[in-house]
């Protein structure tokens, strides 16, 4: 029993020293720190050319947008740096797994099949969740396109308003009585920018069947041409007096046009409706308003100072 127990012992120990030479010989092998070198050297050009990368396309896209910001077609500032953000986000993803890529096959890491698990679960994740894929690239396009951005007044499928916030999977409207209208990017319909371009306030006037035509015509452009700037800073222009736009049984209307900055239109056309109001009744052009006629006549077989018919 104890030569067995000093036979295992002494192999142990001839392991022991046998595992001793092998580390002894590695450490003090010449091609193993080469290797191990040139290894750690690839590693750290691979983290630090990613780094490069990354911070030099940063720079380039802040350097496009700056440009473009300076330049007189700028719509949106934020808009510009929501995409700046996006952009930026993307290229990073992009280059640091492709350095993590890299880095498990120097470390003799088989990444095709990682590649093909991925592959697969992103074509299930796809599958299961098809609206949300749809919604985020819709977004992304509403904000490349330049589409609509924050403090446009815009008009999206059913509802008008105010665009108070943009992401990439839904843009919130604040309409008119205060409500916040919630629409998925990817159900965006047809939408209509009132933002974009110069706005046009359209007024119709009627006037009597007794009013000189030609005479409240010139009192009206004379009045348009003087408008105070102080009270009209968003009419660009002088309004136009275009003329009779319709003959009601009524009424006669008169149609006026001024262009106004975008979506100040209405603010403009309530104005000008009090102050036309006020214009003609100090010039005494008569406005509309319901009229009686009654008519008599006189029956066969009637008296003569009756037989009167309403």
């Amino acid at each position: 029993m104890a030569v067995s127990t000093n036979t295992e012992v002494k192999e142990n120990l001839e392991d022991v020293g046998e595992a001793f030479k092998q580390v002894n010989k590695t450490l003090f092998d010449s091609d193993f720190w080469i290797s191990t070198g040139f290894f750690a050297l690839r590693i750290f050009l691979i983290v630090m050319i990613s780094i490069v990368l990354v911070k030099v396309g940063h720079m380039l896209i802040r350097r496009f947008f700056s440009i473009k910001l300076k330049s007189p077609m700028r719509k949106n500032e934020r808009r510009e740096k929501t995409m700046i953000k996006l952009l930026e986000n993307a290229l990073t993803y992009v280059v640091f797994f492709s350095a993590m890529l890299s880095i498990l096959t120097e470390f003799e890491i088989d990444v095709k099949g990682l590649l093909a698990g991925a592959g697969v679960l992103g074509l299930a994740v796809g599958f299961g969740a098809q609206s949300l894929v749809k919604d985020v690239i819709s977004g992304f396009f509403i904000i490349f396109e330049d589409q609509f951005g924050v403090g446009d007044y815009v008009r999206i499928n059913s509802a008008e308003g105010t665009v108070i916030e943009i992401g990439l999977r839904t843009t919130k409207i604040g309409l008119f009585g205060g409500e916040v209208f919630i629409v998925p990017n990817g159900q965006i319909g047809e939408v209509i920018n009132f933002s974009v371009t110069n706005s046009m306030a359209i007024l119709d006037i009627g006037v009597s069947y007794e009013t000189d035509i030609d005479h409240a015509e010139e009192l009206i452009s004379e009045f348009l041409k003087g408008l105070p700037k102080d009270r009209y800073p968003e009419v660009i222009g002088i309004p136009e007096m275009l003329g009779v736009q319709s003959i009601d049984p009524s009424k006669i209307v008169l149609r006026i046009v001024a262009e106004t900055e975008p979506v100040a239109n209405f603010r403009v056309g309530r104005k000008l409706r009090q102050d036309l109001k006020k214009f003609m009744d100090q010039n005494g052009i008569e406005l509309p308003y319901p009229k009686m006629v009654l008519f008599q006549e006189k029956m066969e077989g009637d008296s003569q100072n009756g037989g009167e018919r309403v």
